[in-house]
């Protein structure tokens, strides 16, 4: 396997915010208080972790409701031992494939601190509070042609139930298996996906089946904190964010405005009636607003105390969320992408008035996967991944620009060169005769310039019409690469790749993943 390094401010969408936070960290130490490639910071964190063995019992027995008896579990149960934790949102078909890449980096990290004398387990925090059920159902896959296909959840309107507990009759596995069976391993991950997402099962409940499937020997820890169990174990952090809700909306207004100061961007908007928990009521995650010490929520109120007593029924929101999954797991680190890694700027300031400490924030591997045909085609038309984020039509004519006889190559860049120098001298023999001629011609010369630019993508398009495998390399190359102007591991799961290459891609995914480097890394399999 080949693997090469991309940094991400050669990628589309890098905010300044994430850039800084993974090749200039000394620029955002403000705002996140460990170095994520500093070994240190993993046994500063560890030393701030103070877990009762109480806490502790009881978060194992929490834990044991949903994973069973485990060595990844009887691990935890020992004093000391920490958590290396990341999570998603429970998705169709295991979501976009950044999902795997999270969690087998959360293993890699768990692992290589065990090695170092800090023993430590890997931890999934199923997001099954969130409400947003257009985000995730939906499932992007690949044809064999590489042409992007998506299959949803149809026939169902949710109206603000938390996603994971969705009970759904039936999953579009039959739809799955027509699209994966021309793959050599089609069969078996179709089994996977049906075993997993299986009639009457809740949405959350089917994500985390079909994860332990995929990832069946890497001791990931699932939690999930809709269960009662733990949402108890949560409870005093919820009650804590509510006794002092004024404070912590003041610090993230502040938070917000030093970031805004320092060029970055505020990842949630805060605004002074934001709250930082929904309540859970009738089956639904309800918006709450806040007016003092009161919350409001169609046309009722809740004072704060109310609200503490039933905080067992409450859910936090996106910055609130980590801080309170941090009270429940001894968590040293947090694996996310660059989303979740703006949240943490913002949650800092929670996590300094409830917790008193901060994990260590770590980015995510991320991976563009190409096979060796693909490669090959990238070489023949002398392709680098960043040519692909210019769009479809960019990408055609790049290629097409390869496949243009020589002579007509030749004489056209003769013709640019001979036009453009005979232009100038005219413009400069003009310019002591009548300067208003020679701007007249200047003002010409991009035109002319503009029609032999025309007539030379018209060569390079006849050129790809000519050459009907090119075209469909263009596509096949464009769809696998940044399908829908996306990047590949944003849109597509990863049981198409599963389908295609075997269910040991993992593992050789896992083996390239690479802690001391903060790339994007393009891996050739």
């Amino acid at each position: 396997m080949e693997c090469t390094c991309i940094r991400h401010t050669e990628l589309p969408h890098t905010t300044k915010l994430f850039a800084d936070f993974v090749y200039h960290f000394d620029r955002v130490t403000r705002f996140y208080p460990h170095p994520p490639f500093d070994p240190g910071s993993y046994s500063e964190a560890a030393a701030q972790i103070d877990l009762p063995d109480d806490r502790r019992a009881a978060l194992v027995a929490a834990l044991q409701i949903q994973n069973g008896d485990s060595e990844s579990l009887n691990r935890l149960a020992q004093p000391g031992t920490v958590a290396v934790v990341t999570g998603q949102q429970v998705g169709l078909f295991s979501g976009p494939a950044y999902t795997i890449y999270k969690a087998l980096t959360a293993v890699k990290v768990a692992r290589d601190l065990t090695e170092r004398g800090i023993p430590a387990v890997p931890v999934f925090w199923l997001a099954t509070e969130d409400h947003d059920f257009a985000e995730v159902n939906q499932f992007w896959s690949f044809d064999a042609a590489h042409h992007p296909v998506e299959l949803t959840l149809k026939g169902y309107e949710s109206v603000g139930q938390p996603v994971g507990e969705l009970v759904f009759d039936k999953y579009p596995t039959e739809a799955l298996r027509q699209l994966l069976e021309d793959f050599p391993f089609g069969q078996d991950v179709s089994d996977l996906v049906e075993k997993s997402y299986t009639g009457g099962a809740t949405f959350g409940a089917a994500f985390s089946a079909l994860l332990k499937r995929l990832l069946p020997a890497y001791g990931l820890l699932h939690i999930d904190p809709m269960l009662p169990a733990i949402r108890e174990l949560a409870a005093p952090a919820i009650r804590s964010a509510l006794s002092q809700a004024p404070e912590l909306t003041a610090l993230l207004l502040r938070r917000n405005e030093e970031l805004t100061a320092a060029g970055y961007h505020a990842q949630v908007h805060v605004e002074e009636h934001t709250s930082l928990v929904f309540l859970l009521e009738g089956g639904r995650r309800i918006a709450l607003k806040r007016s003092g010490d009161q919350y409001i929520v169609n046309g009722r109120r809740f004072s704060t105390s109310e609200l503490m007593d039933r905080a067992a029924s409450l859910s936090p929101n996106a910055l609130l969320r980590p801080v309170a999954q941090d009270t429940i797991l001894p968590t040293v680190a947090y694996i996310g992408g660059p989303a979740e890694l703006a949240y943490l700027a913002q949650s800092e300031v929670i996590y300094g008035k409830i917790l008193g400490r901060m994990p260590v924030a770590v980015p995510r591997s991320g991976f563009t996967l190409l096979d060796q045909k693909s490669v090959k085609s990238m070489t023949r038309y002398q392709l680098r991944l960043q040519g692909f984020f210019h769009g479809e039509d960019h990408l055609r004519e790049r290629i097409s620009s390869q496949l243009v006889p020589a002579s007509v190559a030749r004489v056209m860049t003769e013709t640019h060169f001979t036009t453009n120098a005979a232009i100038e001298r005219l413009i400069a023999a003009l310019a002591g005769f009548d300067p208003t001629l020679a701007a007249a011609m200047q003002s010409n010369s991009k035109k002319i310039e503009y029609q032999l630019s025309k007539m030379d993508r018209k060569i390079r398009r006849e050129a790809l019409l000519r050459d009907e495998r090119a075209a469909r390399d263009a596509s096949a190359l464009y769809g696998l690469v940044y399908p829908n102007k996306h990047l590949q591991e944003r849109l597509y799961s990863i049981t198409p790749f599963l389908a295609k290459h075997g269910l040991d891609l993992v593992d050789r995914i896992y083996e390239n993943i690479q802690l001391d480097c903060p790339d994007h890394r393009l891996l050739v399999v």
